[in-house]
């Protein structure tokens, strides 16, 4: 089974309180449900149409763990912490062979 990554690119942060309370339980429950956070931040660098935009990369060992993390309770919770207080573009890609 191929790993999986789960990408998410943040376009605005309109609510730094709501994004601070999301990040101290998304962390924990992504964790949980087996993602490892291989990078976080801003881009060192963007080209053609990039977006100088905060983007989040977190490993799974498959698609349907990345996909049971986003579903999860405990990570749903922080989600509704977020709220409205970001724009942002989540995605699960499967690794290449």
């Amino acid at each position: 089974m191929a790993k999986a990554y789960w990408v998410a690119t943040y376009r605005a942060i309109r609510n730094p309180d709501a994004m601070a309370a999301y990040a101290k339980l998304s962390r924990p429950a992504i964790e949980a449900a087996g993602g490892r956070v291989l990078a976080r931040g801003m881009p060192a660098a963007a080209f053609e149409l990039g977006q100088m935009e905060r983007v989040v990369l977190i490993e799974f060992d498959s698609v349907e763990r990345a996909r049971a993390a986003y579903a999860s309770p405990a990570y749903q919770a922080a989600h509704d912490l977020l709220g409205d207080g970001a724009d942002r573009d989540i995605r699960i890609v499967e690794a290449a062979d």
